[in-house]
């Protein structure tokens, strides 16, 4: 069974949604969005869930199968997702890989751990059209690693 592309659309940038479309289109894969009822998707494929907290990435977890490919910014969803046998792709191209999510964590816990001490820490810069081109290098490499 071919993989499906399922998008994490609470956070995603409309340009990577257009963009996995594109490159689904290309390869003949099916892809589908998954956003809380506060999202304004205007898709075919999407899927509305309930604003509850984590409600969209335990939706994305149980519509997962092994071979997937999971678009995510949440790198503790990244990790769930790697564990079910399945790919994970940041929009910023990033692709999550088993050796180097557990480091990936531990950062995010240490970050979370200063704020809560009333520190700061960058947030991510302005998209620009390079990483529009990155992020979807990145996909049809992912893509053609898991077919």
């Amino acid at each position: 069974m071919p993989p499906q592309i399922i998008i994490d659309a609470d956070a995603c940038p409309k340009t990577v949604l257009a963009i996995v479309q594109q490159t689904c289109n290309r390869f003949g894969l099916a892809w589908l969005t998954v956003a809380s009822l506060e999202h304004n998707i205007s898709s075919q494929h999407h899927i509305v869930v309930d604003n509850a907290a984590q409600e969209a990435d335990i939706q994305i977890i149980n519509l997962t199968r092994r071979g997937d490919i999971v678009v995510t910014q949440d790198w503790g969803l990244a990790a769930v997702i790697l564990a079910k046998g399945a790919a994970a792709i940041s929009p910023w191209g990033k692709i999550y890989r088993e050796s180097t999510i557990d480091f990936m964590l531990e950062e995010r816990e240490i970050k979370a751990r200063h704020r809560r001490a009333g520190g700061r820490t960058k947030g991510p810069r302005k998209r620009t059209a390079e990483d529009d081109r990155h992020f979807a290098r990145q996909l049809k490499k992912l893509i053609e690693e898991v077919i």
